[in-house]
């Protein structure tokens, strides 16, 4: 796979991840990929979906910053910050929850073949 459909495929990937917690957090999808931060909710709803793409899509966190248009520092912080976050029994059962239907999410080239 070349680095450009790569890329495409993290790009579905973060842009799937932004609109499930922008659902759950009644923040627009949009507005959690867009370039700016945003309101502290926007800013937290990326923070969750940036996590979720390491986690659920095992991205690296280079690749996570780029889908987002972010630094690896930045993705870095927002995954220490969830990550500390699931220490708590009650957001530990919702990004789970999340998490587990972001993996069960069909890849890119398995939806391809299901339409030709």
């Amino acid at each position: 796979m070349g680095v450009l459909s790569k890329r495409a495929e993290d790009a579905a990937a973060a842009e799937l991840a932004a609109n499930v917690v922008g659902y759950a957090l009644c923040v627009p999808g949009g507005a959690i990929v867009d370039e700016a931060r945003g309101c502290s909710k926007t800013a937290y709803a990326r923070q969750i979906a940036m996590y979720l793409c390491h986690v659920a899509f095992e991205l690296s966190l280079a690749r996570v910053a780029i889908a987002f248009g972010r630094d690896r520092s930045t993705v870095a912080h927002a995954c220490h910050a969830i990550e500390d976050r699931r220490d708590e029994p009650q957001f530990d059962l919702w990004i789970g929850s999340i998490e587990a239907s972001l993996r069960a999410a069909p890849s890119p080239i398995m939806a391809q073949c299901v339409s030709a």
